[in-house]
């Protein structure tokens, strides 16, 4: 009789949240799609508040006319991806401790599959993109040809072509990759497992990441290519466990890019 009133006492004591069951299935389905939503926002948030912010703050120390320039151009790209990155990683690690490592899907080191990968997905990306763009050039609304801005339009020197080169074929793909197919999506992946088949969750988390990683480029021929880009790299990310094989191939897809535009004169 004791013993009953005991458990019955203890029972009266604990907490409502602590016996509460689990939620409803839609429930969980509504808090897991708003997290993977607020996620994409974030990252596309961070990006476009760092470039705003950067752009701004090097106007109180460079003459605006000057900010063309290849030098601060790259000074301008290094900041905003330090910045973003920041944003994008700094705040979860300070709220949920030191010892959350976040999945940016930088294991150890590159493997001799890593390397070997990145020209095959290379091949894999530019058929993707063949075929994407042929199907969008059949809308009178689409130009397959429209220039990109990269932000590198007149390169005077040799040290410019320098600063150029470690801009957009060093430090962009691997900021990018960090950013999009390593954080990214290793959270989304992981937040979508919660509801639905891994089969299902790496799919939409593909489509989710590739979408969004399109659409902050701007414009349309741009968007799509990399649209086509970015599922192949998070393919890789798949197979290898790691963003290793997919900064090569971007590296690789960036010095082609950086070789016909800068160097051949093409584009």
């Amino acid at each position: 009789m004791t013993e009953e009133k005991t458990v019955k006492k203890a029972r009266t004591k604990t907490p409502h949240h602590e016996v509460r069951g689990p939620q409803p299935p839609k429930k969980q389905g509504l808090v897991v799609a708003l997290k993977v939503f607020l996620m994409l926002v974030w990252v596309a948030a961070a990006i476009i508040v760092s470039q705003f912010i950067m752009g701004n703050l090097l106007t109180i120390f460079v003459d605006i006319d000057e900010l063309d320039q290849p030098v601060w151009s790259g000074v301008f790209a290094a900041l905003s991806y330090i910045m973003a990155l920041l944003i994008i990683i700094l705040p979860l690690k300070i709220i949920r401790g030191t010892k959350e490592r976040e999945p940016l899907g930088l294991k150890g080191l590159p493997t001799w599959p890593d390397i070997g990968l990145a020209p095959i997905g290379f091949v894999v990306y530019f058929l993707l993109a063949a075929g994407l763009l042929w199907v969008f050039s059949l809308f009178p609304w689409f130009d397959a040809e429209q220039a990109q801005d990269v932000g590198f339009n007149v390169l005077n020197s040799g040290f410019d072509r320098v600063v150029a080169f470690i801009t957009l074929v060093v430090m962009a793909p691997i900021a990018e990759e960090v950013i999009f197919r390593g954080w990214l999506y290793g959270k989304v992946r992981s937040q979508l497992l919660n509801k639905v088949s891994d089969r299902a969750s790496m799919i939409i988390s593909i489509i989710l990441v590739s979408l969004l990683f399109a659409a902050l480029h701007g414009q349309w021929n741009v968007g799509v290519n990399v649209f086509a880009m970015s599922i192949v790299l998070c393919g890789m990310r798949e197979i290898t466990g790691t963003i290793y094989s997919g900064i090569l191939l971007h590296m690789l897809k960036n010095g082609l890019a950086f070789y016909a535009l800068y160097i051949l004169g093409i584009g």
